[in-house]
C-alpha cells in the first residue's frame, strides 16, 4: 500500500513565493515526483508550478540546501555562446531568469560578463567564429584586442594574448541560491521538497509509471522526472529506462589570497575567464581565484558506485560529488596558470577537489518522456549554464505537450542502439571531456570507437580510397581518392581558406560533375528505413502525415510529420508497396518513436535499416546502366518519377524507387544486407563502359542544395511550419484531418522564410550557422551551405525576413562580411527536365 511519509511535512527552507504572490485557485494538475533537488529539479518544480501543476513533490537523498550533487560544487560559469542554437537558448533563459531572482536581497546571478582569450592564431579565428554564433543567436558579444582583454582582466600577461571574445551579458550563477529561490517560489504554490529520501524503486503498471519508492515511503505519481544528475543511470535502471551519460571528475582549485585582490568586497567583479588554449577557466572568489581545468586525463566515475551523502562524509569527503584533489594531474595546469597570470607565481593552491558532473556521447542533455514507460521523464546531463532553459522546455513539454523550442539535439531517443552500449557511452563521454575546449570543425568526427557501423559496400569503398566521416555510428564516404584523376576536369575551383578546406577535397567537385554528366553510385544505406504494415497502415500514415498517401501501390510520396502546432517534426518519403505495406524513409530514431507512440493496435512498425542497404544510381546515363540489368521496364513511361516497383537487378531482388535527391535521373535501389555487395558489384561492372564513379556525401550535399532540397534538423525543425520552410507543396489542406492541420489553418503571415542565397564572389565560401546581415544588422542565420559546382558559386540557405529576389545581404564569416544575393529557387533545372526523362 502506498503511503505519504511524514504527513506531507514541509521541507527545509520553505517559504512564500519569491514574488510574494498567493497561489492561484486552480486544480493542482497531475501528481508529479521529481527525483533530485539540484538546480534542475528546483528549476523544474518552479516552472511546473508556475504553469498550474502544483501537486509536485521533489525528493532528494542528501540534505538541503546543498544535497551533495553537482549543483553543490558548481562554479556557476554561464557562457551563453554555443554552436548549438538550442544550448544558446537554454543559457539565455538561465541568464534572464536567474538575473530576476533574489534571496535575502542577494541576486542569483552576477552579470560580470565573459571573456575568452586567444593565445594562438587558430584560437583567435575560432573566437571570430564564436562571435558569429553569438550574432546568429542574438547574444551580445565582440572580438576585442589584447589591450582590452588586459583592461577587463588586469592580472593577465597581455604579451601572451592575441585577442579575446567579450560577452557582457554572461556571468556567474549562484547555483545554490538560485535553487533555493526557485524552491521557495514552488513551495509557495503548493510544491513540497523532501530531503533525506533515497529512491529505491520506480513502480509501474501496464507500461505507465505509478509511484516512486523511497527508504521513507512510497509516493504515488502520474509523472516522474529523473533530474538526478550523475545518478541518472541509477534512477533509469530502476525504471528500466536507459540513460546514456558518463559521469567524470573535473578539477577545481582556489588559490591563496592574492595581494592584488586585497580589499575586494565583491564576490567577483572581473568577467568569468576562459583560457581554452590550455583547457582552463577562472573566476574570482573575493580575494582568491577559482580555477577549473579540463587539461587532465579523463577521470570517469561509476554512478552505481558513488557513495551516499552520509557515507561520503564518514570518508572525509565534503559531499558525494567531491572527490579528492589529484595533485599530479594539477601540476601542468598550475604552470599554465602562472604563465598567464604573473600574480600567481608567488601564490599557492589553498584548496581543491575533483567535482563530478555528466557527459553524454555527443555532449548534449538527455531530455524527454520514455515511450516504454509512459510518464517517466528524463532531465539529465544538464549543467547549471542550461538549467533554467532546460526546465522551462521540459515543463512546457509536460504541460502543453510540446516545448516552444526545437529539442531534437537533446531528445532521449536520438542515439542509435549501437551508440548505447556502456563502453560506447564511457568512451565517447571521456572524449567529450577531452574536447570540451578544443577548436572543432563542424564536420570533425570523434575517432573512436570506429568503425562501428558499415554498409555492405564498405570493402569496395576502402578499395576506392574512400575518405570516411561518421554520423549516427555509420561510416559515410565523403569522397573517393580513386576519383582524383578526374579533378582536372572540374575547372574553375577557387582556392579555399584553411578552415573550409578541412574535411573537403576538390575530388568532390569531380564527383558532382560526373553525376551531372555521366552516372554515379551513392551509398544511401545510413538513411533510416521503416516498414509499416497492417490493416490500418494506410489510415494511420495518412493521418500522421501532411500529404495525400491514398494512392495505388507503386506510388511514392514526399510528406511531412507535423506536430499539433504545425511544426515540422520530420520529412519522409512513403512508398506504398502493397495495399497494407509501406516503406518509409525517415530521419532519426525519434521518427520511429513518434510513430510508435501514436500507432493503433492494427498497425505494425519495424526499423529495417540494419538489415537492408541502398544504392543511389544517379546521372543522365543511369538508365543506360540499369536497364540492361533487368527485365523490368525502367523507361520513363514504364517507371515514372516518384514510383516504386520490386524488380531484379542481375541476380539481386531490389525495391527500386525513382527518386533523386541530387536533381538527376535515377533510382534508389534497396536490397537485403546479405546481397548488398553483389548489388554494388553488379552495378559497378555494368557501369564501367558508362564511366561510372562512386561519389560521396560532399558532392551529394552540393547537388541537393543546387536543387533546393531541404535537410531536416538543419534547414527546418519543429520550430518551423511547412509554408515558411518552402514545403507547402507537401501539404494537402483539403484532405481529411491530419496532425497539425488545424494549426496550419490559423497561421499568421510569415515573418521569416528559408531563403536561398548565392555568394557574389565565386571564390567565397561559408559553412553554416553564420549570421546574415541586412543594412548592417544581423537578421538571421545560415542553415546549410555548400559550393555549387555546377553553378560556380557557394550556395547558402538562411532563415531571414521575407526578402525580394535580388536583395543584397552580407554573411559574416570569421568576422568578414561576405556579400551575397537573395536568389530564386530552384537554382538548377527549375523545370525538372533532367529528372523527368
Amino acid at each position: 500500500m502506498s503511503s505519504t511519509p511524514e504527513n506531507g511535512s514541509a521541507p527545509q527552507n520553505s517559504s512564500a513565493p519569491g514574488n510574494g504572490s498567493a497561489p492561484e485557485a486552480r486544480p493542482p494538475g497531475p501528481k508529479v515526483v521529481i527525483v533530485g533537488a539540484g538546480i534542475v529539479g528546483c528549476s523544474l518544480a518552479d516552472e511546473l508550478t508556475a504553469r498550474g501543476w502544483t501537486d509536485v513533490t521533489v525528493l532528494e537523498q542528501g540534505p538541503m540546501p546543498a544535497p551533495g550533487g553537482s549543483t553543490s560544487h558548481a562554479p556557476g560559469l554561464v557562457f551563453q555562446t554555443s554552436p548549438s542554437k538550442t544550448l544558446a537558448a537554454f543559457a539565455k533563459y538561465t541568464v534572464e531568469k536567474f538575473g530576476s531572482l533574489e534571496v535575502d536581497g542577494v541576486s542569483c546571478f552576477n552579470q560580470v560578463g565573459g571573456l575568452e582569450l586567444a593565445t594562438t592564431p587558430e584560437r583567435l579565428a575560432e573566437l571570430h567564429r564564436r562571435a558569429g554564433y553569438a550574432a546568429s543567436w542574438g547574444i551580445r558579444g565582440e572580438v576585442v584586442s589584447a589591450a582590452r582583454c588586459k583592461e577587463l582582466w588586469p592580472l593577465i600577461d597581455e604579451s601572451l594574448v592575441l585577442g579575446g571574445f567579450h560577452t557582457p551579458d554572461d556571468g556567474l550563477a549562484r547555483a545554490l541560491l538560485a535553487a533555493r529561490a526557485q524552491e521557495e517560489r514552488a513551495t509557495g504554490r503548493g510544491a513540497r521538497f523532501l530531503d533525506r529520501h533515497t529512491v529505491t524503486g520506480i513502480e509501474q503498471q501496464n507500461g505507465k509509471v505509478t509511484a516512486v519508492v523511497t527508504d521513507r515511503g512510497t509516493f504515488p505519481a502520474d509523472h516522474v522526472v529523473s533530474a538526478a544528475g550523475f545518478w541518472g543511470p541509477v534512477i533509469g535502471r530502476m525504471a528500466g529506462v536507459d540513460v546514456p551519460l558518463q559521469p567524470l571528475a573535473h578539477q577545481y582549485a582556489k588559490t591563496q589570497p592574492l595581494p592584488e585582490l586585497a580589499g575586494t568586497t565583491a564576490e567577483a567583479s572581473n568577467p568569468i575567464l576562459r583560457f581554452q588554449d590550455r583547457d582552463l577557466y577562472f573566476r574570482e572568489h573575493h580575494d582568491r581565484i577559482g580555477i577549473g581545468s579540463y587539461a587532465h586525463q579523463p577521470l570517469p566515475v561509476d554512478p552505481f558506485a558513488v557513495l551516499a551523502y552520509d557515507e561520503a562524509r564518514t570518508q572525509s569527503m565534503d559531499m558525494p560529488s567531491s572527490f579528492p584533489f589529484t595533485e599530479d594531474d594539477w601540476a601542468p595546469s598550475w604552470d599554465d596558470c602562472r604563465r598567464l597570470m604573473p600574480a600567481l607565481r608567488g601564490a599557492g593552491v589553498e584548496e581543491g577537489f575533483n567535482g563530478v558532473f555528466s557527459f553524454t556521447p555527443d555532449g548534449m542533455p538527455v531530455l524527454g518522456e520514455s515511450r516504454t514507460l509512459r510518464g517517466f521523464w528524463l532531465a539529465e546531463a544538464v549543467w547549471v549554464t542550461h538549467s533554467a532553459g532546460v526546465a522551462r522546455a521540459v515543463a512546457e513539454w509536460m504541460v502543453d505537450g510540446r516545448p516552444s523550442i526545437d529539442l531534437h539535439e537533446c531528445d532521449l531517443t536520438r542515439f542509435e542502439d549501437a551508440q548505447r552500449s556502456p563502453s560506447y557511452v564511457r568512451e565517447r563521454g571521456c572524449r567529450q571531456f577531452v574536447e570540451v575546449y578544443d577548436v572543432l570543425h563542424p564536420l570533425q568526427p570523434m575517432e573512436d570507437p570506429r568503425p562501428l557501423r558499415v554498409s555492405p559496400f564498405h570493402a569496395r569503398q576502402q578499395e576506392l580510397g574512400a575518405f570516411f566521416l561518421e554520423s549516427g555510428g555509420w561510416e559515410r564516404p565523403h569522397w573517393y581518392e580513386a576519383n582524383a584523376p578526374l579533378v582536372d576536369a572540374a575547372e574553375g575551383l577557387p582556392e579555399r581558406d584553411a578552415w573550409s578546406a578541412r574535411y573537403w577535397s576538390p575530388i568532390a567537385a569531380a564527383e558532382a560533375k560526373a553525376t551531372r554528366e555521366k552516372v554515379a553510385l551513392y551509398d544511401m544505406t545510413p538513411l533510416r528505413r521503416l516498414e509499416v504494415t497492417g490493416p490500418g497502415a494506410l489510415a494511420f500514415l495518412d493521418r500522421m502525415t501532411s500529404n495525400n498517401l491514398r494512392k495505388k501501390p507503386g506510388a511514392v510520396t514526399y510528406t511531412l510529420l507535423l506536430d499539433e502546432t504545425g511544426g515540422v517534426r520530420s520529412d519522409l518519403t512513403v512508398a506504398r508497396l502493397a495495399p497494407n505495406r509501406f516503406q518509409v524513409g525517415a530521419n532519426s530514431p525519434a521518427d520511429l518513436d513518434w510513430l510508435l507512440r501514436h500507432a493503433p493496435e492494427d498497425v505494425y512498425l519495424k526499423d529495417i535499416t540494419s538489415g537492408t542497404c541502398c544504392i543511389g544510381v544517379w546521372g543522365p546515363l543511369a538508365r543506360e546502366l540499369v536497364q540492361p540489368l533487368t527485365r523490368d521496364d525502367f523507361s520513363h513511361e514504364g517507371f515514372g518519377y516518384f514510383r516504386a516497383k520490386e524488380a531484379y537487378i542481375g541476380h539481386v531482388p531490389v525495391t527500386a524507387m525513382r527518386l533523386s535527391y541530387v536533381g538527376e535521373l535515377g533510382w534508389e535501389l534497396y536490397t537485403s544486407a546479405d546481397l548488398g555487395l553483389r548489388l554494388w558489384d553488379t552495378l559497378w561492372e555494368a557501369g564501367r563502359e558508362h564511366g561510372v564513379v562512386a561519389a560521396g556525401r560532399s558532392a551529394f550535399n552540393s547537388l541537393r542544395l543546387e536543387k533546393g532540397y531541404r535537410a531536416w534538423g538543419v534547414d527546418m525543425t519543429d520550430e518551423h511550419h511547412p509554408f515558411e520552410a518552402g514545403l507547402g507543396f507537401a501539404v494537402r489542406m483539403d484532405k481529411d484531418g491530419f496532425v497539425g492541420q488545424e494549426a496550419l489553418r490559423d497561421l499568421p503571415d510569415a515573418t521569416r522564410r528559408l531563403t536561398p542565397l548565392l555568394l557574389d564572389d565565386p571564390a567565397s565560401v561559408v559553412l553554416g550557422k553564420e549570421p546574415v546581415h541586412v543594412d548592417g544588422a544581423p537578421v538571421g542565420h545560415v542553415t546549410s551551405a555548400s559550393y555549387g559546382y555546377t553553378l560556380g558559386r557557394c550556395i547558402a540557405y538562411a532563415w531571414l525576413p521575407p526578402l525580394a529576389t535580388g536583395t543584397a545581404v552580407h554573411i559574416e564569416y570569421f568576422g568578414e562580411k561576405v556579400p551575397a544575393t537573395v536568389a530564386e529557387e530552384p537554382l538548377f533545372d527549375p523545370k525538372m527536365t533532367r529528372i523527368r526523362r
